[in-house]
């Protein structure tokens, strides 16, 4: 840090557990990813471009590198997995991680219909081979899932051997985990929590109001995906409680107040 601040939370640092970012690239040029981890390799821990971003980018060598360069793991989108799946190419797939060295993949059913037994057998055989991502919740906003099933989803594909789940917001955050308004399923993340391990779960949160949500909920180091690369440093700022919308809740003040004394109200 550049300067001194007291009663700061205390953050995590690299490589962790918990207060885990995940960057979703969109599309950025080699120069924009360079940009990117010239000012925020601190604060990401791993990137995905984004669905199959990866398919269609003409510099993906060169950019993969730039990750490489900054010491950021990078993973293919659970999307491209899926693409490969529907058109029955696993084995392609596997292929293309090699190719292209990736430690990481995410395993997704949220585009097509994938039995569950299917999609933990390709967990498993993938875990033999690289680090596992593996993505509950569907892309679908009408298929709504019940908070047991989340919970028993999860479980089984942590048991299979993924290295953490991911909860489906999309890159919009406006379905899965969030209404279409982009509102949190509140309910459904505090019965996923009294089940399954905080560490064990990044939950995508692209908008600024769901990053504050789960942060006042659970604290500075949660895990948190879907970030788009301009908005890594202010959510740093906000997990350390340097934003307005967190400013006084580490500080214990934000429900404080008497008679006499106005509340205390982020802006």
């Amino acid at each position: 840090m550049n300067y001194h601040l007291n009663n700061l939370p205390e953050r995590t640092v690299k490589p962790r557990q918990s207060g885990f970012t995940m960057a979703m690239d969109k599309g950025l040029s080699v120069r924009e990813a360079e940009d990117f981890v010239s000012m925020a390799a601190d604060y990401v821990d791993i990137v995905k471009l984004g669905w199959a971003t990866s398919f269609v980018t003409p510099t993906l060598k060169e950019k993969l590198s730039v990750y490489k360069d900054a010491g950021i793991p990078v993973y293919f989108g659970g999307t491209l997995f899926e693409a490969f799946i529907i058109r029955d190419q696993f084995d392609d797939y596997r292929k293309v991680l090699d190719k292209y060295n990736m430690a990481y993949a995410e395993v997704s059913d949220g585009s097509i219909d994938l039995e569950h037994d299917k999609k933990l057998g390709y967990i498993e055989k993938l875990s033999k081979q690289v680090t596992v991502l593996s993505e509950v919740g569907s892309k679908d906003a009408d298929k709504i899932i019940p908070p047991y099933m989340w919970i028993d989803l999860m479980q089984k594909e942590l048991d299979a051997g993924a290295w953490k789940v991911i909860g489906e917001a999309r890159e919009g955050g406006n379905v899965g985990l969030f209404r279409s308004s982009g509102e949190v399923r509140s309910g459904l993340v505090q019965e996923i929590l009294t089940k399954i391990p905080f560490e064990k779960i990044i939950w995508e949160a692209p908008q600024k109001a769901q990053q504050v949500w789960f942060i006042k909920l659970l604290g500075a180091n949660v895990n948190l995906g879907n970030i788009s690369p301009n908005e890594m440093i202010p959510l740093e700022t906000i997990r350390l409680g340097l934003r307005g919308d967190t400013f006084l809740h580490f500080l214990g003040l934000e429900r404080k107040k008497d008679k006499n004394t106005p509340a205390f109200e982020a802006d």
